[in-house]
């Protein structure tokens, strides 16, 4: 704990971050595809005060192309719902939820995954945080995920399966396991600088949001 303001380390190296225990999502996993998953889905979400968040999109070698999102992630502590965007779009229930201002959206450099939902549906973003706006309040110097995983969580969290054929007619439980641990652990990151916030007062998510 050498960070600024003496909470958190401000980087950690890759030789420390392979001394940590490997963690991942430990709860139940939904993959909505059918319109028919929807409903149920989004009513547990929209019961909640705030969700993890994150997108998948099948990767590109070609120079200058870009694919359409794959995969849209929500997710509390015990439940994670992984959207396959690119089989029902994006239902009027659940740009609701990405828009409400009452439901807290946590991510990680979410402006390009908010800009390619957009390109989906168009609609208007509210209550988003972005972690990397946050965590130079602590000291913090690294902004990737990972890292802030092991910084503010202390465990390490895999990325192998982030360029793997997200579009594929199956995912695969690695995949799966892939996206719901990087929404769950970007709630879990906001969670702890809540309880050990800087201030005598917490940080203002209006401030912070990301709501372009």
């Amino acid at each position: 704990m050498d960070g600024e303001n003496g909470i958190f380390k401000k980087s950690i190296t890759e030789e420390e971050l392979k001394l940590l225990p490997l963690n991942s999502f430990p709860g139940t996993i939904y993959v909505i595809e059918k319109p028919e998953q929807v409903n149920a889905a989004l009513e547990y979400l929209s019961a909640q005060n705030s969700l993890g968040f994150d997108t998948e999109t099948k990767p590109s070698f070609a120079k200058g192309q870009n694919n359409p999102v794959s995969l849209l992630q929500l997710s509390t502590d015990s439940k994670a719902f992984l959207f396959r965007i690119s089989r029902i779009g994006l239902p009027k229930g659940l740009i609701k939820i990405l828009a409400s201002p009452k439901i807290i959206k946590i991510g990680v450099a979410i402006r390009d995954d908010i800009k390619i939902l957009q390109r989906v549906t168009p609609f208007k973003p509210a209550a988003f945080v972005d972690l990397q706006e946050i965590v130079g309040d602590y000291g913090i110097e690294n902004f990737s995920l990972k890292k802030l995983s092991a910084i503010v969580l202390g465990f390490r969290i895999s990325k192998a399966q982030r360029l793997t054929n997200w579009d594929a007619p199956v995912l695969t439980e690695p995949q799966l396991l892939y996206a719901a641990t990087d929404a769950w652990a970007a709630l879990g990151i906001y969670s702890k600088l809540l309880e050990m916030q800087v201030d005598s007062e917490p940080f203002s998510t209006e401030e912070k949001a990301v709501n372009d």
